[in-house]
């Protein structure tokens, strides 16, 4: 199982295939596509990312020692991104998701290409797969 720097480099690695901010949107796109849709039931308030322009529901479990992220929107660059996000930190120990440090976000280019809003919301992504791994690590 690749670590959470070694998901990050490959996404580094798959994003410089890119010259064109278009294709990296594109290829953004294409990963929320192949994000498993979350069932309705648990498309629900509670699971609501708060600081989100569009809806995005963040489901997380523990299984053994290990965090599973699901999630979905109704966005799809916003569902891309959960899909990046989940790429990296799913099936990693919750301690190491708290304390990772995500530099392939502008190592891709990916804060500068977004609107604020955008941005903001990945952050509150972050934010949130993090204090879900806090309190499973505690």
């Amino acid at each position: 199982m690749a670590t959470i720097q070694e998901k990050q480099q490959i996404l580094i690695e798959e994003f410089a295939f890119f010259d064109e901010w278009m294709d990296k949107y594109n290829h953004i796109i294409e990963m929320g596509k192949s994000l498993p849709m979350l069932p309705e039931n648990k498309k629900n308030n509670d699971l609501l990312v708060p600081g989100c322009q569009s809806k995005v529901w963040l489901h997380a479990e523990q299984h053994e020692d290990k965090i599973i992220f699901s999630a979905d929107a109704d966005a799809i660059i916003a569902k891309g991104i959960v899909a990046m996000l989940i790429d990296v930190f799913s099936n990693q120990p919750a301690q190491e998701v708290a304390a990772a440090e995500l530099k392939f976000l502008e190592d891709i280019g990916l804060k500068d290409h977004l609107s604020p809003t955008r941005a903001n919301g990945l952050m509150s992504m972050v934010k949130q797969m993090k204090y879900y791994a806090l309190a499973f690590s505690a």
